[in-house]
C-alpha cells in the first residue's frame, strides 16, 4: 500500500514548558522550540506535538483554555507561532497540537456567561444540575483529581456543574449542537494557520450518560489506589456518542488538503481501544496506543499484548505505539537499567505502526525527585501520597553538561533540574 505522511513519521512530543526557554524566565516557549528544529531535525523525528499553547491560567499547564482561539503569553505570540509553522514545514516537519473540547477554564468567557442563570444563551453549554433532594450533588462522580466529587455548586443558577478534573475545569457539553460548532470552528482557526492536525485529549471524557446514574463501586479498589478509583467510570465517561462526535471532529479534518492527522489520548485496551478507530477507520486515525507505557515490563506480556492489538485491528486501520508521555514515569525509570531503556527504544522504534516518543527519552532522561517545596502538579496536591505527581517526567530537558542550568534557561527553570544533567544530555 501507499503510505501517508503520518504512517512513515516518528512523533515526539516536545513538552512545551520543558522543553527550551528563550526569554530566561525558566518555562520553555513557542521560540525556544523554534531554536531547537535543528537538533529534532538531525534526530531523525518527522511530526512535533505540542501541548497546549492557548491562553489559559495555567493551573492545569494548558489543559485548562481560556480561549482556544489565542495564543497563551507565557509561551509567545501568534506571529511566534506562524513563525514555528512555517519554519518547521520549510523543514518537512508536521505540526500536531494538543486540543482539550472535553472541558474549559472556568475563567473562559463561555463558563462566565454560562453560570449567570438558567436562561442566558449559553445557560447549557455547560454541563448543569439541579442538587438532589438532600441538596447535595446530583450523583456520586468523582474528580479525577482528588477524588471528591466532581460536582461543584454556584449560587446564581442555584446548581452544580460537572467538572471531571480541577474544580476550575468544567466540563462543556458537546450534545449542545452550538457547543459542537465551537469547537469544530476552533479546529478550523488553527487548521488554516497550516496545523497538520491534533491530539485530542482524554477523548474518552467527551461524553456522559443522558440519566447521570452512579458509579458502581471499583471492587478492585484498595487504599494505595489514587482516590478517584474508589468508583469504575462506567457512566461519566467511556460512552457510546462519544464515537460519533469524533467521527464529525474527522470530518472537520478532511475539509483540509494534506490528510490531517487526528490523534485521541486514550488508555483503554483490547476492543474498548479499537472502538475508538471507529467504522471503517473513520474516527480516530490514532486512538492512542498506550500499552508499552501501562504494561510491566515483562517479554511474554508485552508480546502478548503487542499480537493482541495487531491482531485486532481492521484491515484498514493503522497501529501506533507510545512508550512515554507527560502524565506517566519516564520509560528509564520504569526499566531496571539503561540497557532496557535503549531496548525498551529499540522495540518502539521497530514495531508495526506509528511510535511516539517523549522529550529526553532519546538520551535517558529520568524521573527527577522533585523536593516538596519545589511540586506544581495539583494531580498529587490534591490527592498526595498516591504518586500521581507528574512533575518528575516534567523536568527541563538536559542540552549542555556545560552551560548553566544544561543550556534549557538563563533563568531560574520553573522544576529542577536532574542531578546527572551534565553527564546525560544532547
Amino acid at each position: 500500500m501507499e503510505h501517508t505522511w503520518w504512517q512513515k513519521g516518528i512523533i515526539y512530543e516536545a513538552y512545551i514548558r520543558s522543553f527550551q526557554d528563550s526569554n530566561g524566565d525558566g518555562i520553555g516557549d513557542i521560540n525556544g522550540l523554534r531554536q531547537r528544529l535543528d537538533y529534532l531535525q538531525w534526530l531523525g523525528i518527522d511530526i512535533i506535538w505540542i501541548p497546549p499553547i492557548y491562553k489559559s491560567p495555567q493551573r492545569e499547564f494548558g489543559y485548562d483554555t481560556s480561549d482556544y482561539v489565542a495564543v497563551e503569553p507565557l509561551f509567545g505570540t501568534m506571529e511566534d507561532f506562524d513563525n514555528l509553522v512555517a519554519e518547521a514545514h520549510s523543514r518537512g516537519l508536521r505540526i500536531v497540537l494538543d486540543f482539550v473540547p472535553n472541558h474549559t477554564s472556568s475563567d473562559h468567557d463561555w463558563f462566565k456567561e454560562s453560570r449567570l442563570s438558567k436562561d442566558n444563551p449559553k445557560h447549557d453549554w455547560y454541563i448543569w444540575k439541579d442538587p438532589a433532594p438532600d441538596g447535595g450533588p446530583p450523583n456520586n462522580w468523582v474528580s479525577a483529581f482528588g477524588g471528591k466529587s466532581a460536582w461543584e455548586f454556584v449560587e446564581e443558577r442555584g446548581q452544580y456543574y460537572y467538572h471531571a478534573f480541577l474544580t476550575e475545569q468544567p466540563d462543556l457539553n458537546p450534545r449542545n449542537p452550538d457547543v459542537e460548532q465551537a469547537i469544530f470552528d476552533a479546529l478550523r482557526f488553527w487548521l488554516d494557520r497550516g496545523v497538520d492536525g491534533f491530539r485530542i485529549d482524554v477523548m474518552w471524557h467527551l461524553f456522559k450518560d443522558e440519566r447521570f446514574r452512579d458509579n458502581p463501586p471499583n471492587p478492585d479498589y484498595d487504599e494505595k489506589m489514587p482516590s478517584n478509583n474508589k468508583l469504575r467510570e462506567i457512566y461519566n465517561a467511556s460512552r457510546p456518542e462519544t464515537i460519533d462526535f469524533v467521527v464529525r471532529m474527522r470530518n472537520v479534518l478532511q475539509e483540509y488538503e494534506g490528510n490531517r492527522l487526528m490523534i485521541g489520548e486514550l488508555y483503554q485496551s483490547g476492543a474498548a481501544l479499537v472502538d475508538f478507530y471507529g467504522p471503517d477507520c473513520s474516527a480516530a486515525q490514532m486512538p492512542h496506543n498506550q500499552q508499552l507505557i501501562l504494561l510491566p515490563w515483562e517479554a511474554t506480556k508485552l508480546r502478548d499484548a503487542i499480537e493482541q492489538y495487531l491482531g485486532s485491528l481492521p484491515e484498514k486501520c493503522w497501529p501506533n505505539w507510545v512508550l512515554g508521555n507527560h502524565d506517566k514515569p519516564r520509560i528509564a525509570t520504569r526499566v531496571e537499567t539503561p540497557a532496557q531503556a535503549r531496548v525498551a527504544m529499540m522495540l518502539l522504534l521497530t514495531l508495526h505502526g506509528t511510535p511516539t516518543m517523549y522529550y529526553g527519552d532519546e538520551i535517558g532522561m529520568t524521573n527527577v525527585d522533585i523536593p516538596m517545596d519545589q511540586r506544581k502538579d495539583p494531580f498529587e496536591q490534591l490527592d498526595p501520597g498516591k504518586g500521581q505527581g507528574r512533575d518528575p517526567q516534567r523536568t527541563p530537558m538536559q542540552w549542555e553538561g556545560g552551560t548553566r542550568n544544561a543550556g534549557f534557561t538563563t533563568g531560574e527553570p520553573w522544576l529542577p533540574l536532574a542531578a546527572d544533567w551534565k553527564t546525560v544530555n544532547v
